[in-house]
């Protein structure tokens, strides 16, 4: 027993995405902190400046959070319908929100009454956002008309009606206080000059317009809409640079990092995606509970907030990069600076004899070393193992295979044991990396357990869909060998047709084998 060699634990190919740079940026986020609002959340938006708190808009309420707060330490409230857009200003003191009536209102956000109201809509108002200046407010609604508010006075400047249906987003350029933008249900994206009285670029999306974002530089647009995203180059008139087309529906929001070098886009299919602004590629993304309406990063992205149709506000915050300020350890002379002393060299003739360390076996080896088999299987099929390092279970079962006992190891079980063994063959059978031993030890439970099976509804019921996995699996084995037959055949063809060669004569009357070129 002394020679006992220990079971290789085989290491697996685990099938998914590459680890990059990004990958590590963007799940270095804390479990994600669940904030029920009133109903579906329509906005959310970060104060620029410290704290960074951030509104929440949600039915006829807007929540004021703090960074770090579950609980809203402000609400504003005095709404007649439904509110459904709130921007900060670029201070963060102010604070501008559209609602359902047409109304277009002005808080601050020491206060809860509104400092400013601006009638003239008729219908709801989607969108709202500060000039460059600080002075003027743009609001789009569903009208089809977008308005350009004077703060100081509360009067109506512009009234801009070049759409033909909804204006659901917009935003105002950050450099130039006298341009913003807008995007309509009627798939076009205009931006408009507060110097004149009409819009002076127009792009056609294709798909009803869901969200905007215009870059810092002001060079860049970006339009959401459809499934589709694109990225527009304001310099050249207003030119298709890309089209994006990652998500399975239709896109409603868009949100940018704080370098500006990552772009986020939400989807109702309850996915976020990360996009370089380089390449344009999808570098991660994000997989939520329910489709998304609402997405906004904070400064230097600590924190990403995620509102759900479902009423559901997702949070989450950067883990915190503490380091650890190691003191550093003394060392302790070596035992032969005691023995030969501190100023001892080693000699040509002398040997060195290193003291051999010795080997602790796992319980699971230690189990297999005297011939527990059920119970080294059992070891291994505890959660902490099964879940968090199932190649150790399947490591086991291929080797309790090869000593020819698995199926003496998975006899004669109560209905709680081969539940567990059950429930670990359905939940990793499907997966590539694990099929060749799993389904080999289904069958053998199969075959043991298929005389007693109508004895227990919980195990006849995981019974039943394990057999459905294993037929499945075994299908899916049959149509990718009948394809690798398929694919080996045109190979064959395609070097047959390459390699096809003639007997020509040649002028002096000898044959030369010449190959035909296909």
């Amino acid at each position: 027993m002394a020679g006992y060699k220990p079971v290789a634990i085989q290491t697996y190919p685990i099938l998914g995405e590459k680890i990059t740079q990004d990958t590590l940026y963007w799940n270095n986020y804390k479990t994600p902190v669940q904030i029920k609002e009133f109903g579906a959340v329509s906005k959310v938006d970060f104060s620029p400046q410290p704290p960074y708190n951030y509104a929440v808009t949600a039915s006829s309420r807007i929540h004021i959070y703090g960074r770090y707060s579950q609980e809203p330490i402000k609400t504003f409230s005095r709404f007649k319908d439904t509110a459904y857009c709130a921007t900060f200003r670029q201070d963060g003191r102010l604070l501008v929100a559209g609602s359902e009536d047409g109304g277009v209102q002005l808080f601050d956000i020491s206060g809860r009454a509104p400092l400013r109201q601006f009638e003239g809509h008729t219908k709801a108002v989607h969108t709202v956002d500060f000039t460059a200046d600080k002075y003027h407010v743009v609001s789009g609604a569903d009208d089809y008309t977008v308005k350009l508010w004077d703060i100081p006075n509360s009067k109506e400047i512009l009234t801009f009606k070049e759409h033909s249906d909804y204006v659901r987003c917009g935003c105002a350029s950050k450099l130039n206080p006298d341009l913003f933008i807008t995007g309509s249900y009627d798939h076009t994206v205009k931006m408009f000059d507060a110097r004149t009285s009409k819009s002076v670029l127009s792009v056609e999306h294709g798909q009803p317009v869901e969200s905007v974002l215009l870059f810092p530089s002001g060079g860049l647009l970006v339009s959401a809409g459809g499934r589709y995203v694109k990225v527009w180059d304001m310099l050249k008139g207003g030119q298709l640079l890309v089209s994006l087309k990652n998500h399975h529906k239709t896109v409603t929001c868009l949100c940018l990092s704080s370098s500006g070098q990552r772009l986020l886009s939400g989807s109702l299919d309850r996915k976020v995606k990360v996009y370089s602004t380089t390449s344009y590629k999808v570098v991660h993304s994000f997989d939520y509970a329910a489709s998304i309406l609402s997405l906004a990063l904070a400064h230097e992205d600590e924190t990403i907030v995620v509102g759900m149709t479902n009423g559901i506000l997702s949070v989450k915050h950067r883990k915190s990069e503490a380091k650890k300020e190691s003191l550093p350890r003394r060392r302790r002379p070596a035992y032969r600076t005691f023995i030969k002393g501190k100023n001892y060299m080693k000699q040509r003739d002398d040997i060195l004899i290193n003291r051999p360390t010795k080997k602790h076996l796992e319980l699971y080896d230690r189990d297999l070393k005297h011939f527990r088999i059920s119970k080294a299987l059992d070891r291994v099929l505890e959660p902490t193992c099964a879940i968090k390092t199932p190649e150790i279970t399947v490591s086991i079962i291929k080797e309790l295979n090869r000593r020819g006992v698995l199926a003496n190891a998975l006899a004669g079980r109560d209905e709680k044991e081969i539940s567990r063994v059950l429930n670990f063959l359905i939940r990793n059978l499907s997966q590539p990396r694990f099929a060749p031993v799993l389904i080999n030890a289904a069958e053998i439970i199969i075959d043991i357990y298929l005389p007693v099976i109508g004895q227990s509804p919980v195990v006849d019921k995981k019974f039943l869909l394990l057999q459905v996995l294993v037929e499945k699996e075994i299908d899916y084995q049959r149509e990718l060998l009948e394809t690798l037959g398929m694919m080996d055949m045109l190979f064959a063809t395609m070097r047959g047709k390459e390699g096809t060669s003639v007997l020509e004569h040649t002028s002096d009357g000898f044959p030369e084998n010449k190959k035909i070129e296909s």
